[in-house]
């Protein structure tokens, strides 16, 4: 339904994002997975032509998006990660005046704004002003414009970030069923996991500009196969132990998580007394330890070094 070929985009002679090759089936929900800085935004921008690109193609449904823009845009939604509303103006002048940018129009433009704030479970404050929205109903409004031309690609660019954690799952559970029972194609760029594991059928991670893995939530997750994450809770945190953990020939990495270091080394590897031994060396008191298969954070640091959030 959707392609990139080689997409690249340069600012100067700096290059953000580096022959990027994602896809999107219809029906599918496909993730964009990076921290901050990998240059998801620029790709979604140059995706939705918004941004043309220093080279390369977007293609949609056999016809090149950036030389023929009408046709993608008529169908598709960008939830951008900024708020991006008339905040003195209520959820009710803000969808009007959105719905009108669409071409519609009269007891069809009512009709959908109705639909729509019961969607997104505002239709009590839809004449309020936005500027009196807590966070998490502001990124509600936000997505709900976006809903009223009924778009069949939906692309969203992190819309739960500065966010509650109950506005969050609202905005997650309303993605998913927008996706699986109204068949709306989904692009999904994040960098909190757990909601692309959630979302997503599908998953790109992305990394200093370029796409360094690509499969299903367990085909990443295979990628360390042959490994497994220890999680050791310290009662407190010791650079000597962290160093000695780092410097141990059979652990292949080490990162701090919470009180405590998350571990990934080879299965089958009898570690656990030699960690033992190695708190006792350091006057590490140990409160916790367990193994666990990796996880799709795992297997991010392994691909980049670094943890997400980094």
């Amino acid at each position: 339904m959707l392609e990139t070929k080689n997409l690249t985009k340069a600012f100067k002679k700096k290059t953000v994002v580096s022959e990027v090759n994602i896809y999107l089936e219809k029906g599918e929900s496909v993730g964009l997975l990076g921290p901050n800085g990998a240059g998801k935004s620029t790709t979604i921008s140059m995706i939705s032509t918004l941004l043309p690109p220093t080279s390369g193609e977007v293609w949609f449904n056999g016809q090149n998006a950036l030389k023929e823009s009408q046709g993608l845009r008529k169908v598709m939604g960008v939830v951008p990660q900024e708020i991006a509303l008339y905040e003195e103006l209520s959820a009710y002048e803000n969808m009007k005046f959105f719905g009108k940018v669409y071409g519609l129009r009269g007891k069809e433009l009512e009709s959908r704004i109705t639909h729509v704030l019961d969607l997104i479970g505002l239709t009590d404050r839809k004449k309020d002003a936005v500027n009196t929205y807590s966070g998490g109903m502001k990124r509600r409004i936000n997505i709900g414009v976006t809903l009223l031309h009924e778009p069949e690609i939906l692309i969203m660019d992190e819309p739960t970030v500065g966010i509650d954690p109950q506005s969050r799952n609202y905005i997650l559970d309303m993605i998913k069923t927008l996706n699986k029972e109204k068949g709306i194609t989904v692009l999904y760029t994040s960098h909190y996991m757990e909601e692309v594991e959630k979302l997503c059928d599908r998953v790109y991670i992305m990394d200093h500009g370029e796409i360094i893995a690509s499969g299903t939530n367990e085909e990443l997750k295979s990628i360390l196969s042959n490994e497994e994450t220890i999680q050791i809770d310290v009662h407190t945190l010791s650079m000597g132990f962290q160093d000695n953990l780092l410097h141990h020939s059979s652990i292949r990495k080490v990162t701090e998580e919470g009180l405590g270091y998350r571990v990934i080394a080879p299965k089958g590897e009898d570690l656990l007394s030699e960690v033992f031994e190695l708190a006792k060396q350091t006057h590490t008191k140990i409160t916790g330890v367990s193994i666990q298969t990796p996880s799709l954070e795992d297997v991010f640091l392994h691909l980049t070094g670094r943890k997400l959030r980094d």
